[in-house]
């Protein structure tokens, strides 16, 4: 009980140095417990959609013969008409509606030729109007299609898009375009998460949407007197033949797999990062305890003269740390509701509409939020809580410290070099490993080990280091500038605990600016040295059709067009076995003249003549050469047998791809049976001009919005914000873990100001300026800074180089170095230790020199 009494009063006593380690705490705990909040919320909000809008039984086309076979993107299977008679005369089954329903198509607003509907994120559906138990919406203005000139459009999507009852929309999609007039708006039954719905009448959507009479599924609700399971093997006996039936259970679970696959990588990389701000928190724990251990060593003595077992010693200091866990979870959690809406809003401003009204805050971020905060709380103070209870008393009472630990010096320094050294050497492995894969799990072990080996040479690092980054203060700065760097390398350990927070966070927006700067110049590289084409033109979602191909053929200035067919194919070895791949159909004009790629064997023009082109590690991985023949299968059963004509290098831009004519495709495959056309290019005419023509098409195209139309550069620009899109993120995230870490280098230092107490007042008593002081106190933090920002430079440089050299058969060819980023970074690091030292030096410089000389 004595033990706890004094563990609270030496607590309050030094809440004031606290402080910042209860900050560190809060921000590894709100980002955790942010993050749960945000994926419970989104999850259940999709969990009260699927679950009222899901049929008891739904009955769906066939799964192919085998999981590998060959599937046709663009159009979706379907089951005859006459299934929905069948599944209405099940036993139980009160009601059975026939339901069409595709995802790619485009609404698109005539009077202004702009999308309608989500670009990013959720989807657009179109489909049949029917009247269920379950509907996802109801009609709230307006009347139901009743021909084929009208349609009903969610009420979020026409708020969104300003579009009301007697407006025009248009359906744009494989089989052309297709105007209509907004007859109903419709309101969704529970939180729309950010689709745009379409319904048309039944014999509509069945002609537009999908060129015959048929439905995409037949959904059955029961009357009660059965279950669904009951439900499922009664549809499964009457309907045969193979379909899918599925109870509202199954369909709920296989909608959640498919939304929960997403939302989980982005919330796996959250904690990723949380983890980041976890460990940069605990150094500033660690150094916070440390340096309060050491100002309490005379009472740590008097505790253990007075009967204090090291025992209670220890528990004090935990003590503390618990409380302080303790406090920080609570306030981190509350901090955490605030990221979960702040992340809300963010999905929001991409097209997942949220409602931060239905924040779900399970036990699950309660029981998170402790258990992280208290033990990595009480975990980092365990290891000055150690030391403090080994303090013999008598050599407490003489204010000795802590016991001489060279030969701890000796055995960390050994593992430290040790685990650098395995971490250098599993980077080099990496780099040169002949596979991605491989090279990738070398890369993941060798950036532990060698972040774990930095961390641990941290104090010899430190000592030597400063030394040289510190050579040159005494003679610019005098007396402040050598006691500086003197007090910098006073405590080694201290020190390198300090720069250690800071580095983790540095390494992380070195390596990732390595590797995104490798990534943009080696795309902008291969379009340099693969692309003859002059115009790149996408549909995104939805396919292109001839109307648009058409309308650039026409265009003044352009040449000619090529296009690409992308086909899910299997292709049997000349050994028997199977493997299944991707399969590009390209006109002749795509190698003759529009791209240029590096082959290892064989000629291009081969595949212009029934052959087929693959990529080097394809005939690599499955022992084929030119000359080989293979049995190519498309889907839906259409097969033939191709020669190998060309093996392309892995270094091309299409390195791992295979290609075919689309003439060869084509004696194959029926027309109807081939996928259309999601992105096609362009030539400009021998001595157009680039720039005019792009207008011309831009101006040609301005009818389908869908499109997008970019030149060389436009290309380059978009790939490059993609990868800056992706960066900005991590570079977000990081921040905060940088954060913490100023917070650790401001704590050091002020918890450094009031151990030095008493040499502060002997510093000015024999004729220290303040000015001298707080000088002496800023080049100290500088000096911490630069040394965490050098390391985390060098860390970040190994990592970011390394992690190309294992991409550069897939894309990441070219090595960049952004020596913009790290010269920022290294100023940003001098910034960072004048801003921690900021009131640190001022409370130094207030000090009463008389005070400060009888402190005890």
């Amino acid at each position: 009980m004595m033990m706890l009494k004094t563990s609270l009063r030496s607590f309050f006593a030094h809440k004031g140095r606290m402080a910042l380690s209860l900050i560190a705490v809060v921000l590894s705990v709100a980002f955790v417990s942010g993050t749960l909040v945000f994926s419970n919320t989104a999850t259940s909000t999709f969990d009260k959609l699927f679950a009222a809008t899901a049929s008891d039984v739904s009955v769906q086309p066939p799964k192919p013969a085998e999981d590998d076979d060959p599937q046709l993107g663009d159009k979706p299977p379907t089951v005859p008409v006459a299934l929905a008679q069948q599944v209405a005369a099940v036993p139980g089954v009160k009601t059975a509606v026939g339901q069409v329903m595709v995802g790619n198509a485009t609404l698109v607003n005539p009077a202004t030729n702009k999308l309608v509907g989500p670009t990013s994120g959720a989807p657009t559906l179109v489909g049949n109007w029917t009247d269920t138990p379950r509907n996802p919406v109801h009609l709230t203005s307006g009347h139901v299609p009743q021909n084929a000139g009208e349609l009903v459009l969610d009420a979020d999507t026409a708020k969104k898009a300003k579009l009301g009852l007697g407006d025009k929309l248009r359906v744009d999609n494989a089989g052309g375009r297709h105007e209509f007039t907004i007859a109903g708006i419709a309101t969704f039954t529970t939180t729309n998460p950010g689709a745009a719905l379409a319904f048309l009448d039944t014999p509509t959507s069945q002609q537009v949407l999908l060129g015959e009479q048929a439905y995409t599924s037949v959904e059955a609700f029961g009357d009660g007197s059965r279950s669904d399971d009951r439900l499922k093997a009664d549809a499964l006996a009457k309907v045969g033949g193979g379909y899918q039936v599925k109870t509202a259970a199954e369909q709920k679970a296989e909608n959640n797999k498919s939304v929960g696959s997403g939302l989980d990588f982005m919330k796996y990389a959250m904690l990723g990062f949380a983890g980041v701000s976890l460990i940069v928190g605990g150094f500033l724990i660690i150094n916070t305890f440390s340096m309060l251990v050491a100002q309490r060593t005379r009472e740590i003595g008097l505790l253990r003269a007075i009967g204090g077992s090291r025992g209670q010693v220890n528990g004090s200091v935990l003590a503390e740390a618990l409380i302080l866990g303790v406090l920080g979870s609570t306030l981190g959690i509350g901090v955490g509701l605030g990221i979960a809406v702040g992340l809300i809003k963010l999905m929001n401003a991409i097209g997942m509409d949220l409602k931060a009204s239905d924040l779900q805050i399970g036990p699950d971020v309660f029981v998170a939020g402790y258990a992280v905060g208290i033990l990595i709380t009480v975990v980092a103070a365990w290891i000055p809580a150690r030391r403090a209870s080994k303090i013999a008393p008598m050599a407490a009472l003489r204010d000795h410290g802590t016991p001489a630990e060279a030969r701890s010096n000796i055995v960390r320094t050994i593992v430290g070099l040790l685990l650098t050294a395995g971490g250098a050497g599993l980077l080099v492995l990496a780099g040169q490993a002949e596979k991605a894969a491989t090279g990738g799990q070398y890369l993941g072990l060798g950036v532990l080990l060698s972040l774990i080996g930095f961390v641990v040479l941290g104090p010899l690092l430190a000592t030597l280091v400063i030394k040289v980054l510190g050579v040159l203060l005494p003679a610019l700065f005098g007396p402040s500038g050598k006691l500086a760097q003197r007090n910098a390398t006073r405590n080694p350990r201290r020190t390198g605990a300090t720069a250690a927070a800071l580095m983790i966070g540095l390494a992380l927006v070195i390596g990732s600016s390595v590797f995104s700067s490798s990534a943009v110049s080696s795309a902008s590289a291969q379009i340099d040295k693969s692309v003859g084409v002059d115009y790149i033109i996408g549909g995104g979602r939805t396919p292109v059709t001839p109307e648009m191909m058409d309308a650039v053929r026409k265009t003044p200035g352009v040449d000619h067009i090529t296009t690409e067919k992308d086909f899910d194919a299997k292709v049997q070895l000349p050994d028997g076995r199977t493997e299944r791949t991707g399969l590009a159909a390209v006109s002749p004009t795509f190698f003759s003249t529009d791209f240029r790629l590096p082959v290892t064997s064989g000629a291009v023009d081969s595949i212009g003549r029934g052959s087929l082109g693959i990529g080097e590690n394809f005939a690599k991985d499955h022992n084929l050469k030119v000359g080989d023949s293979v049995t190519v299968t498309y889907a839906k059963g259409h097969t033939q047998v191709l020669p190998v004509g060309v093996v392309f290098a892995k270094s091309s831009l299409y390195g791992n791809a295979s290609f075919v004519d689309a003439g060869t495709m084509a004696k194959a495959v029926p027309a109807a049976d081939q996928p259309a056309d999601r992105t096609f290019y362009a030539k400009a005419s021998a001595g157009a001009d680039v720039a005019k023509t792009l207008t011309a098409l831009e101006d040609a195209l301005k009818e389908y919005p869908q499109l997008t139309i970019k030149d060389q550069a436009g290309y380059k620009e978009l790939v490059q914000s993609q990868v800056n899109t992706l960066l900005y993120l991590i570079y977000g995230l990081v921040g905060l873990s940088i954060t913490v870490a100023v917070l650790g280098v401001v704590n050091t230092l002020a918890l450094s100001v009031v151990e030095r107490t008493r040499e502060i007042g002997l510093l000015r008593a024999i004729g220290l300026s303040r000015r001298q002081l707080r000088r002496m106190i800023r080049l100290e933090s500088v000096v911490i800074a630069v040394f965490g920002a050098v390391l985390g430079t060098v860390l970040g440089l190994a990592w970011g180089v390394t992690a190309q050299r294992v991409l550069r058969d897939q894309g990441l060819g070219t090595l960049s170095v952004p020596t913009t980023t790290i010269v920022v970074t290294l100023a940003a690091s001098v910034v960072i230790g004048l801003l921690a030292a900021l009131v640190p030096a001022f409370r130094a410089g207030r000090m009463n020199v008389l005070a400060a000389i009888a402190t005890d």
